[in-house]
């Protein structure tokens, strides 16, 4: 996992990268140009302890289709651009665990 301060560094659907400048994990969701962050403190909230940036990226790896899953439903219910950045809450990933 590289850390990244450059909003338009381009990852890919495999690859997470940690932004330092914004305490987030970045992915690109499938089929969106786009990243998704998901802050440190939503981390927090899912793993119930303050989380290494390595924590996160294990916890995204192990979990990767439903943040995949939350991002895809955001995107459907939120007026997202294609290319914009946007970010998921722990509510968003609960919610996608759920289902």
């Amino acid at each position: 996992m590289a850390i990244m301060t450059d909003n338009h560094a381009a990852t890919d659907d495999e690859a997470p990268v940690w932004r330092a400048d914004v305490d987030a994990l970045a992915f690109r969701p499938s089929g969106h140009r786009g990243l998704c962050m998901v802050h440190r403190h939503a981390f927090r909230t899912l793993l119930r302890r303050y989380p290494s940036p390595e924590d996160c990226a294990a916890y995204f790896r192990d979990h990767r289709e439903v943040f995949q899953a939350a991002a895809g439903a955001k995107l459907v219910r939120a007026p997202v651009a294609a290319d914009a950045n946007f970010h998921l809450t722990s509510r968003d990933l609960a919610r996608a665990m759920q289902n």
